[in-house]
Order: C-alpha cells, then sequence, then structure tokens
C-alpha cells in the first residue's frame, strides 16, 4: 500500500533560504518575478504570451525533424502539429543529458510538467498545453552529467572527448553499458528498461540523440515533446538578440543590477554574467567569445572576427553561438510559445535574476514553478522505520538529535537531571540571598560555585546518554543507516539516487504512482512511503 504525506519546505532543512521564501511567496522575492504560482494566474499568462512573435512553423519542422528516426506515438505527434495553433502553448522544463537520466530530480521535473500540462489542458479548455522537456546537449561540463548511482554504486561514462556533451560519440558508452546490465540483473523489469536504454545509446551515434530517444521512449505516451535546441533553424530566429549580446552587451549590466537588488533583499545570487554571455560552438570546441582590442576572440583557440566578420558568422552560422546559462532562458521563451518554466530551486534562482534582461529584448517572462520534490521510502525503508517507531517527520531531524529523541522515547528512567538541575539551583540562589546579606562580595563566588555544579550535572547527563547509545547501540546505528542511505551526506535522495533503483523493484507503476501524486502547484514536499508487505 502507497501512502503519502506532504512536508512544508520550510520543515525540510536542506532547502535554502531562498527556496523556502519563493514557495512561501515571501514579499522580499515578489519583484523579481511576474506571476504568482497559481492556476489561476495563467489566465493572464497565456494573453500575455500571445503577444509574442514565436516562430511556429520553423518550430514544428525542427521537431517533426527530430522526430524522424524515432518511434513517435500519437499523442505526441497530435501536440507537435498543435504548435502551429496559436492557441497552443507549451510548459517546459529543462536539463543536461545525464548518464540514464542522473539523479532521481531529472525524472522528477519531468512528470511534474507532463502534470501541469494535463491541468492546464482541464481548466482551460480554449487552450491546448504541450508539455516540452528540453535536453541540454550543448553544455561542455562533462563532469556534471557523466555519472549515474544505482543501488548505491556509482557508474561512470569515462570518455576522452571535449566540447558539447551532445556531440560526443555513443561508442564510449558500451563499457558503462555493460556494467549496467550487470547490476540491474534479470528480472522482468529490469531487462525491459534494460533494453530501453541500450536501444537509445546505441541506436544513435550522438549523445544527444541518444538523450531524445531515451526520454521519449520513457515519456512519449504521455504526450512529451523531447527537443534538443543546438539546431541552426532555431537559432536563425535567435540572430537579433546574439547580434544584441555580442556587440551591445547589454545582458551583463541587467542581470548584474538584478543580482546586487537580490543581494540587498537577502538572497545570495547564483550566476556570475559576462560581458558577452555566449560560447562559440563547433568542431567539438565550446569556448567563451571575449572582446578585446577590437577583436572577438574565442578562448583557447585561434579563432578571431572583428565586427564585421563577426556579423558574418552570426547570419551565417548562428549555430555556432551558443547561449550560456544567462542567455539560454531567453533562447528558449523566444523559439517556444511557452507558458511556465518548471524547475529546481537552484534552477529558478538563475532566472529570478532575469526578469528586467527579459524586458529589455521584449520576452515575455513565464511563470515559474518550483518542481516537486520527493523522498520515497520503499518497503524495506519502511519496514525498518516502522520497527523503530520513527515517523516521517522525525527523519528529517539531524541525526544526533534524531537519535537522542528515539532514545528518550524508549528509555526506562529519564535521560535528564532537570528536576535535580531545579533544586540545586534553588538551593544556590537562596545560599547566595543568605550570603549576600552577611557579606556582598560573596555573592558572585557563591553563583560561580553554583554554575559549576550545574556543568556536573549536565556532564553525568550526557554520560546518561552515552550509556542508553550503548544499551541500544543496534537500533542506534540503524538509525545512523536510514539518515545515510535518505539523507546521503545531508543531501537529498533525489540529487543522488538514480531511477532505475526503484524502477527495478516496481516497474511502469513506479512512474505511475509519481504521475498519481505529483502536483507543482502544491508547494509542499512529497515524501512516497510504500507500506507493502
Amino acid at each position: 500500500m502507497i501512502t503519502v504525506e506532504k512536508i512544508p519546505f520550510d520543515q525540510v532543512p536542506q532547502f535554502s533560504d531562498r527556496d523556502v521564501a519563493y514557495v512561501a511567496d515571501d514579499e522580499k522575492l515578489r519583484p523579481f518575478y511576474k506571476y504568482p504560482v497559481t492556476l489561476e494566474a495563467f489566465a493572464e499568462v497565456f494573453k500575455d504570451k500571445a503577444k509574442d512573435q514565436t516562430d511556429r512553423a520553423t518550430l514544428v519542422k525542427v521537431l517533426k525533424n527530430q522526430y524522424l528516426p524515432l518511434a513517435t506515438a500519437p499523442a505526441v505527434v497530435k501536440n507537435i502539429e498543435s504548435l502551429a495553433n496559436k492557441n497552443t502553448f507549451t510548459v517546459i522544463t529543462a536539463h543536461q543529458p545525464s548518464l540514464f537520466t542522473g539523479p532521481l530530480y531529472y525524472i522528477y521535473k519531468i512528470i511534474s510538467t507532463i502534470n501541469l500540462a494535463r491541468q492546464l489542458n482541464e481548466q482551460y479548455p480554449d487552450y491546448h498545453v504541450v508539455p516540452v522537456f528540453i535536453t541540454g546537449g550543448e553544455d561542455h561540463d562533462f563532469e556534471e552529467v557523466q555519472k549515474a548511482n544505482i543501488f548505491n554504486k556509482t557508474l561512470v561514462w569515462e570518455n576522452e572527448e571535449s566540447g558539447s556533451v551532445g556531440a560526443m560519440k555513443t561508442e564510449s558508452l558500451k563499457p558503462v553499458l555493460a556494467e549496467l546490465k550487470d547490476l540491474l540483473g534479470t528480472n522482468p523489469h529490469a531487462e525491459e528498461i534494460y533494453q530501453l536504454l541500450e536501444d537509445a545509446y546505441t541506436n544513435n551515434k550522438i549523445y544527444a540523440d541518444a538523450t531524445i530517444q531515451m526520454v521519449n521512449s520513457l515519456f512519449g505516451a504521455e504526450g512529451l515533446v523531447v527537443a534538443g535546441m543546438n539546431n541552426p533553424d532555431l537559432k536563425r530566429g535567435f540572430i537579433p538578440i546574439i547580434t544584441e549580446e555580442l556587440i551591445q552587451q547589454k545582458s551583463h549590466e541587467l542581470v548584474e543590477a538584478t543580482s546586487n537588488q537580490l543581494n540587498e533583499a537577502g538572497f545570495k545570487t547564483q550566476a556570475t554574467p559576462r560581458e558577452i554571455n555566449l560560447f562559440y560552438l563547433r568542431d567539438q570546441i565550446r569556448e567563451r567569445i571575449v572582446f578585446d582590442e577590437g577583436y572577438y576572440h574565442v578562448l583557447n583557440t585561434d579563432y578571431k572576427f572583428n565586427e564585421t566578420e563577426l556579423l558574418v558568422e552570426v547570419n551565417q552560422h548562428p549555430e555556432h553561438f551558443s547561449p550560456n546559462v544567462v542567455m539560454r532562458p531567453l533562447y528558449q521563451e523566444k523559439t517556444f510559445p511557452n507558458l511556465a518554466y518548471i524547475g529546481g530551486g537552484g534552477e529558478l534562482a538563475y532566472w529570478l535574476e532575469r526578469k528586467s534582461q527579459f524586458a529589455h529584448f521584449k520576452i515575455n517572462y513565464p511563470m515559474l514553478i518550483r518542481r516537486n520534490s520527493v523522498l520515497w521510502l520503499d518497503r524495506g525503508m519502511s519496514k525498518k522505520m516502522d520497527k523503530l517507531d520513527l515517523k516521517v517527520s522525525d527523519i528529517f531531524m539531524e541525526t544526533e538529535s534524531l537519535i537522542k529523541i528515539f532514545l528518550k522515547r524508549i528509555a526506562d528512567e529519564p535521560l535528564h537531571l532537570k528536576p535535580e538541575k531545579a533544586q540545586l539551583e534553588k538551593m544556590f540562589d537562596d545560599i547566595a540571598e543568605r550570603i549576600k546579606a552577611i557579606d556582598p562580595t560573596l555573592e558572585a563566588t557563591v553563583k560561580a560555585e553554583g554554575a559549576k555544579q550545574i556543568k556536573s550535572l549536565e556532564n553525568l547527563e550526557g554520560r546518561l546518554m552515552r550509556a542508553e547509545k550503548q544499551k541500544h547501540d543496534v537500533a542506534v546505528n540503524q538509525i545512523r543507516a536510514i539518515k545515510d542511505k535518505l539523507f546521503f551526506s545531508n543531501g537529498l535522495q533525489e540529487r543522488r539516487d538514480n531511477f532505475l533503483s526503484f524502477y527495478v523493484k516496481y516497474g511502469p507503476g513506479f512512474f505511475e504512482i509519481l504521475k498519481k501524486e505529483l502536483n507543482p502547484l502544491d508547494k509542499r514536499f512529497v515524501v512516497i512511503k510504500d507500506t507493502a508487505g
């Protein structure tokens, strides 16, 4: 049996103050976003986004071409074709093409987005809303995508290529695929999901295409449209903004000013804007563009352009210009008729720095929605917690605090000396009063002696707690193991474990439960507990 509890964000210590503040509608953050996160507010978002000049024909053409080699579900075909219609809009999430999807929140982001689109289609029948997943294949930070933690074992994709991750060859994935096959085992769910992954990673020559196939195979039946953005036709529509960023370099000034305002409001900012927030991307290099002494240089290469040459390059090869984290939201919102971006706390922190930048480039600033965060307690974990009489709320405590509370619950005698300390304090207070009447200079000496005796009792309390820990050594170690498993290095499960650890046990039912329980407009942390025998 599956049970669900929902915890307020401010009771989850792993979340940043900014993350909690956004979910709680903190007034200090209100100037930095456009729409409140409510279903009703979308009525305004539809109207505002309709004013943007989205090149729907090009978008549909590109998506259809990307899907040509794929087995495409009817729901995806319908959604892509519907994007040509002015009454069709999108809700988007995005992530780097992590190995085997990387951490669990990759999946939670996608399902949050699918569920939001479903809600909007029910609430606003005059419009059609398409869920979209953008796979960030242009990124070149290979270390961020090369690992997956499955059954507490870290699989690593070893690869010597450089440049954008999406353009890397899949040939080098063979060793880690073989390792994954051995790790998953041979039950039906394991064999099914391994076959899906193997097909994706071996039927495509480059990693970006493999990732699109993988996500499509997992969620195509839900109508999720997967998009790769490194496309010359899509970037052609971004040329005016690329050109302005290169020549006028306004983003640096705008984002820096907003960052300063956020810092003044008490929220640490995420990104450091550059003078030019574009990379040069070609021949498996992705390097920053900098302006120096009248020329545009591509760092760590021999590429160099004067202004005229650079503008020719932009117009002939817009695909050679790759947005960094400061420009990527603009590119996304310029390309898609998008209503909302669904992301984690760290992602939304970047977006909160962008409102004035969007206004400058005359692109509608979307609603920002915090994706669902989830803690999944499988059957084995639930049994261990039940045996120790641990509640869901208990496990969010700091480990030593939880152990103390647990020991106090089960102790035969109180593990504190509160009555004795109260008596001792009263006794020394009385002595101090009597002494003061005789010789006031001795009062401080008496109080110091009293404090010393109280400290001795507190040391005895510590010894009592240590003795109780030794008495219940097995249970205490079990609590530590539970905490380490669910909150490794005090982080959240969703930031470490891969979905395969759960899919092998639950099969497609894992996704079905998430689709039933996740609602990104419900601003609480979701705890899913499997209590089956």
